[in-house]
Order: C-alpha cells, then sequence, then structure tokens
C-alpha cells in the first residue's frame, strides 16, 4: 500500500481533525488510499506554528510529546490534486493542494519513513 510521511503535528490533523488537503510542492496522480506515517522531525518552532494556525481552525492540537512519532497512524483518501486553489481553510497559497477523504485511525505501526510516497507491506498492514 502507498503511504506518506507527514510531519507532526500535521499528521494527526489529517487524521484526528478533519485536515482535508495536504500541502505539497508536488502534485501527486495517484488516487485512492494511502497510509499516514507521522514524521519523526518536528521541532518546537514548527510546532508552535502549526498548532496556532490549527487554533485559527478551531483544532486544538495536543502536546507534542503525546502525538505518534515514526508511526503509521491511519489511512485517508486522495481524491484529487489542484494547485493554489481551494475552499478549505488548510490549504497554502502557490502549493499543490490534495484533496483527502474519509480519514480512519489505525493502532499505529512503527514504520521508518521516506521521502515521496512509498510502498509499505500489505500484510505489515494486514497483520
Amino acid at each position: 500500500m502507498k503511504a506518506l510521511s507527514v510531519r507532526r503535528p500535521w499528521s494527526w490533523a489529517i487524521i484526528y481533525a478533519n485536515k482535508d488537503i495536504e500541502n505539497r510542492d508536488w502534485p501527486i496522480h495517484y488516487r485512492g488510499d494511502i497510509l499516514i506515517h507521522a514524521g519523526l522531525k518536528c521541532t518546537k518552532k514548527e510546532y508552535v506554528l502549526a498548532k496556532e494556525f490549527c487554533q485559527r481552525l478551531g483544532v486544538i492540537v495536543p502536546p507534542l510529546e503525546l502525538l505518534s512519532c515514526g508511526e503509521i497512524i491511519g489511512v485517508v483518501r486522495v481524491v484529487g490534486c489542484l494547485y493554489s486553489t481551494t475552499a478549505s481553510g488548510w490549504g497554502m497559497p502557490e502549493q499543490y493542494h490534495w484533496k483527502l477523504e474519509n480519514p480512519r485511525a489505525i493502532t499505529p505501526i512503527p514504520y521508518t519513513g521516506q521521502l515521496g510516497l512509498f510502498n509499505v507491506p500489505d500484510e505489515l498492514i494486514s497483520a
């Protein structure tokens, strides 16, 4: 199955706070379910900026130390990709906006993330 590493707390927001746009500087042509991997890296400054952004949308982010990292935390469906146009408050200017739907949390699975879309063995997920 395809997977994407996303920095914290954005990975949490996709699965638990209905973040329906993933901002990237590259388009995605794939459509369908992908796993969301909570990345290891997140500086305190990045966390504070993300937390403030989320608060403006009415989303309260858990403390950084409580967020999963280095784990696959859920599944979301990619249904489209547009450049810099979205009705969602999650979109950032001059970025590709991956349109996401149907987030589902799973029991976290420790896994090493990678850049870009990467494959995770199906047997790891079905277990």
